[in-house]
């Protein structure tokens, strides 16, 4: 697994949203998780909105598979992880100023993208699944008439080789018939 398949695998869909959470991004930035909560508690004015960082609540962690990532803290988390957008971990590299932090950025940034043109690249609404299914029928019918003039072709040849075969024959008949005559005759 590369760099960055590790890195998608660490992004989660909370509130609709993009995320990684704060533990993910401590151990990529090979720091404590509480370091990285402190720095942005520090400038927690760069995080204002849900759109940068949000807590996520004990009911979406119990309803998420995150919850299940955590086991080795036991049951009882006793501080919610913090939830960062793609906004808010371009943020971070402004709190956190590190060469490994700004290589992680990078390489963040890099898989949100990447999950942005999957996104882009899959049909968005109702409307769009509804058009695929019916150029797909369209492309059924089409299909189906070429096979159905293919077999008019065949047939049609086929026809046609039988006719070829049978004159072949009929004249085959018509001049020996005649050779010994003209053969003859010539003598």
């Amino acid at each position: 697994m590369n760099d960055l398949q590790v890195i998608q695998s660490k992004i989660y869909v909370i509130r609709g949203q993009r995320v990684m959470l704060d533990f993910d991004l401590a151990a990529a930035y090979g720091i404590e998780t509480s370091q990285l909560k402190r720095q942005v508690r520090r400038n927690i004015e760069r995080f204002e909105g849900d759109d940068f960082m949000f807590e996520v609540t004990r009911d979406e962690l119990s309803r998420c598979q995150i919850g299940t990532m955590n086991i080795k803290q036991g049951h009882n988390i006793k501080y919610l992880p913090f939830a960062f957008t793609e906004l808010g971990v371009a943020m971070l590299s402004s709190v956190l100023r590190s060469p490994v932090a700004i290589k992680v950025n990078r390489e963040i940034m890099r898989a949100f993208v990447e999950f942005r043109h999957m996104a882009a690249s899959l049909p968005q609404t109702a409307a769009d699944v509804a058009q695929l299914r019916k150029d797909f029928e369209d492309l059924k019918l089409d299909i189906e008439d070429i096979l159905h003039d293919q077999n008019d072709i065949n047939g049609m040849a086929l026809c046609l080789a039988m006719l070829a075969t049978t004159e072949g024959l009929s004249s085959q008949r018509s001049e020996g018939s005649l050779r010994p005559y003209l053969h003859s005759r010539s003598d």
